[in-house]
């Protein structure tokens, strides 16, 4: 099924370079029915197929979409809108942005399907590399796997100069201790939002980094 027209991607390139409130009112229509509807379908229906091979997604697209109004408090970039969409799909959904799930973002630039751990607090990092170092076979078996690198790539994420000593002599070997982050990511041209295999295209990203999700779902006793 095609859920979006390439209005989806003009309509992003041409609020970039009119970034405001005035043309976005002008221009409200067309984000109803190119944007936000096509978005909310989409959303919809891949909720539906990730339940059927993972039971605990249960939310609706409400919990899981966000806002395309910027959260403008605390930021020098004024601009009111951002320049994609973007939902976050798990149990939780935007209610905890920690929990291990989906996040995927579409616009103009890209394709973008995201797993893993964004901003883990501290007690969470200790946590996840605890984890790590009791299960590092398997660890490196789930990540080094060919359907997850084909994907992905690799576990990516900000690094930590200094860490606890409990894990200093051991991270020579295993970099990924050193992270306090560990977020991958599968990226496409953002043409491919136009194709009728969309929903199979992400479906089979998630599946592909199942197993790492669970590694991060159990490290944090969620």
């Amino acid at each position: 099924m095609q859920y979006f027209t390439n209005d989806y991607l003009e309509f992003f390139k041409e609020l970039a370079a009119n970034n405001n409130k005035e043309w976005f009112d002008a221009n409200r229509k067309r984000y109803e029915n190119s944007l936000k509807k096509p978005f909310q379908r989409f959303i919809d229906d891949l909720i539906e197929s990730l339940s059927k091979i993972d039971s605990e997604i249960q939310i609706t697209s409400k919990e899981a979409i966000f806002r395309i109004n910027r959260d403008i408090r605390f930021s020098n970039d004024k601009t009111p809108y951002k320049l994609n969409n973007s939902a976050v799909i798990s149990k939780e959904g935007r209610a905890d942005k920690t929990y291990p799930g989906l996040y995927i973002e579409l616009g103009p630039e890209h394709l973008r399907i995201y797993g893993g751990l964004y901003m883990p607090s501290t007690l969470e990092i200790q946590k996840v590399r605890e984890a790590i170092v009791n299960q590092l076979d398997y660890f490196k078996s789930i990540t080094e796997k060919s359907s997850f690198k084909n994907s992905y790539g690799e576990i990516r994420g900000e690094k930590q100069v200094r860490i606890p000593k409990q894990f200093k002599e051991i991270s020579n070997k295993h970099p990924l201790l050193l992270n306090k982050q560990w977020y991958y990511f599968a990226q496409f041209p953002p043409e491919k939002i136009m194709e009728n295999d969309l929903i199979e295209l992400v479906v089979s990203c998630y599946k592909n980094g199942l197993e790492v999700k669970e590694f991060f779902k159990s490290a944090l006793d969620k």
